[in-house]
């Protein structure tokens, strides 16, 4: 799928069963050869299986999380309940939402915030001022006077997370959490690559403001570095990584760690729905990123693909959906070419 304007691009699964209930999953991508090896591995299964089947498809990672969220999709509707009642839940009826900002200034950057507010956000994923490494005090100024004049824009019901796309040296991550922990943002996200979990202390540690790590973990031993070493506050699973059973098994090691939970998710509407399905059943649950287009026409294309009301936010959140499984409806007229 591609939207209109942005140009935005995720790819959907469809698996269907010997039954004729058909499930739904989604990916950044999935090419035809990756579809045949997986078929080799569905083929005869039970849709309940999801877990082994998981770590079957070890080998195709494009496609593991969407096969994922296709056969909870299946057993949901199997069982005539949502998702997350068929995982336990839920854990609550709403979910908070974010919206990520985007714009090349702060200018642009406040009138997205200004569309998120209109549609019901009340919290923004706000991107860092670029800068050089090492590019010291000027750098802290200039996100610092980033944060004071949306902050002042937006008024007192709105939260920020500040994401930094890993581009930072800790020395500067150290600085900036600083500088800006005055006007308490709710975490730097990804401050700077996990390639050095000591220097990543600095950030971590000896800091107040929260860190949140986790975009590029897909392993349970990754992320049990950074609890061993007490490096992080807020997780940030990859949702098109790791689909919903692998990220509430990182959910539960992060809740004995009194870690909260806020997965990361910038695909298309039926990833939204699995978030939220995995939200409902996460204990420790904090708020769900989810792409909130600047284009009107790309917001009309998901809201027509899989239903206006899914990606509807509501004085900060989004309600789940009460549909078994999923509770996706695509329309079919906006899919390309099947895969044969």
């Amino acid at each position: 799928m591609r939207e209109p304007a942005s140009g935005r691009e995720y790819a959907l699964l469809k698996i269907e069963t010997s039954s004729g209930v058909t499930g739904w999953g989604e990916a950044r991508a999935i090419a035809g050869g990756e579809v045949a090896q997986a078929r080799g591995v569905l083929r005869g299964r039970q849709a309940t299986e999801y877990n082994p089947l998981h770590a079957q498809l070890a080998s195709l990672p494009n496609l593991q999380a969407a096969v994922n969220m296709a056969l909870l999709d299946i057993v949901g509707q199997a069982a005539k309940a949502p998702v997350y009642q068929a995982l336990g839940g839920p854990t609550r009826y709403r979910a908070r939402a974010m919206a990520p900002l985007a714009g090349a200034d702060d200018a642009a950057l406040a009138a997205s915030m200004k569309r998120a507010q209109g549609a019901g956000f009340h919290a923004f994923l706000l991107p860092a001022a670029p800068g050089e490494r090492n590019s010291g005090q000027a750098f802290v100024l200039a996100n610092r006077k980033r944060m004071e004049g949306l902050r002042t824009a937006a008024g007192e019901d709105a939260d920020f997370a500040i994401d930094c796309g890993s581009g930072l040296t800790p020395g500067d991550a150290a600085s900036l959490s600083d500088a800006l922990e005055p006007m308490h943002p709710l975490w730097l996200d990804e401050p700077c690559e996990l390639t050095n979990l000591e220097s990543i202390r600095k950030v971590a540690s000896e800091r107040v403001t929260p860190v949140g790590f986790g975009r590029t973990v897909t392993r349970s031993a990754e992320f049990q570095d950074l609890l061993r070493e007490d490096l992080i506050d807020v997780f940030r699973p990859d949702l098109a990584r790791n689909g919903i059973t692998q990220i509430r098994k990182f959910a539960a090691l992060a809740e004995a760690n009194y870690i909260a939970v806020a997965p990361y998710h910038d695909g298309g509407p039926v990833g939204t729905a699995a978030a939220m399905h995995l939200a409902a059943s996460l204990p420790n649950f904090f708020i769900q990123q989810f792409p909130f287009p600047q284009a009107d026409a790309d917001r009309r294309f998901r809201a027509q693909l899989a239903g206006a009301e899914l990606e509807t936010v509501t004085d900060g959140y989004l309600a789940l959906p009460t549909a078994p499984g999923l509770g996706v409806k695509i329309d079919a007229s906006l899919l390309g070419k099947e895969v044969a």
